[in-house]
């Protein structure tokens, strides 16, 4: 007989002024797993995160840790006693304590205990030489790594991080997302973090619940998610997106690239054709290879160059199409500057496009 998830919430529904912000949720997570719940602001992670915390109490639904019921509407284990550790993006230090209390606070034992516990947390995140600082003489990151220790010290079953690195300066996050989920495997806990950054998700999770208008609209490993999304609103949450409209006859769309298939919407039905801009290959002639040659063969459409950047490790070109005029972008690697007004001839990655009803 399998054990059961870590954290498992069945049913989740919150109302504020009678509109549902967490709507029907559930979720589980497995020991050891990161899971992701990521969406825009104001979907309803975060309020998500408070259930599950003790900090904000659901109007129904229930809430599971290691298959032991901790909350429904009837039955509430205190947030001090659900073995749930939290961390936030303001990191929330107590400036009052020294760098080693505060990684001690909320801990049980003897006094030599805490202080061996939280000397060994900051030796992992190599701050134990600031163990008698406080919190005011570090710096941004090495707070946020404090913040992690302090959260990772009573050794919970379950962390909950909200939106943790969003205060970092870009070039610390990358660094200190890998130390922070290092530390968190070894010390075992099963991680739910809130993000509304992709890359993040993608970067962290085991599992990634992709959440819209309170609603857990799909679910699965970021290598599913990327590239086999729900719906269009999916596919643009992760990236820049292109959009062809058409309608259906016996199954197929006409678009400039060629056909597409549309199975199982009725003739005279609405489709949009979605890809990103990686996915478009751009060739000198109609015939010819351009500087991204990895399209899959398609009909070729005629574009005129409107203007192109450089992005740092990539560029970007925007075309305003001879059919329509409408205005596709494609990306390609390193340096492509061609000249505004220049033709030029565009292909899609058939593989890599999504046919979504309207």
């Amino acid at each position: 007989m399998s054990s059961p998830p870590r954290l498992e919430i069945r049913n989740l529904i919150r109302r504020y002024d009678g509109k549902a912000v967490v709507d029907d949720v559930s979720l589980s997570i497995q020991p050891g797993h990161v899971t992701c719940l990521l969406g825009p602001s104001g979907c309803g992670k975060s309020t998500t995160l408070r259930i599950i915390a003790g900090v904000d109490m659901q109007d129904s639904g229930t809430i599971h840790l290691d298959g032991a019921l901790i909350c429904d509407t009837q039955t509430r284990v205190p947030p001090e006693r659900r073995s749930i550790g939290l961390m936030f993006q303001d990191f929330a230090l107590f400036p009052h304590l020294s760098v080693g209390e505060n990684v001690a606070f909320g801990l049980r034992g003897t006094r030599a205990e805490k202080y061996d516990r939280s000397r060994a947390l900051l030796d992992r995140v190599g701050l134990a030489h600031y163990i008698d600082e406080y919190p005011h003489q570090l710096s941004g990151g090495e707070q946020q790594r404090v913040a992690l220790a302090r959260a990772v010290a009573p050794k919970p079953k379950v962390m909950l991080m909200d939106e943790p690195f969003s205060g970092l300066d870009n070039r610390l996050r990358d660094g200190i997302r890998d130390d922070t989920l290092d530390l968190l495997k070894e010390e075992g806990a099963s991680v739910l973090l809130v993000t509304h950054e992709p890359e993040e998700a993608m970067r962290m999770a085991d599992e990634i619940a992709l959440m819209r208008d309170g609603k857990i609209v799909q679910r699965g490993a970021p290598y599913n998610i990327y590239n086999a999304p729900a719906d269009k609103a999916a596919v643009s949450f992760f990236s820049d997106i292109n959009v062809l409209r058409g309608t259906v006859r016996g199954a197929l769309t006409d678009t400039p690239f060629g056909q597409f298939l549309a199975p199982g919407v009725p003739d005279g039905g609405e489709v949009e054709i979605v890809f990103r801009p990686q996915h478009v290959s751009i060739d000198f002639d109609r015939g010819g290879r351009g500087p991204n040659p990895t399209a899959i063969a398609g009909t070729p459409a005629r574009g005129t160059v409107q203007r192109a950047r450089f992005m740092g490790s990539e560029s970007l070109i925007e075309f305003s199409m001879d059919h329509d005029q409408q205005t596709l972008k494609a990306t390609v690697p390193n340096v492509f500057l061609p000249k505004p007004g220049t033709p030029l001839w565009l292909t899609v990655r058939r593989d890599r496009c999504f046919v979504f009803p309207v």
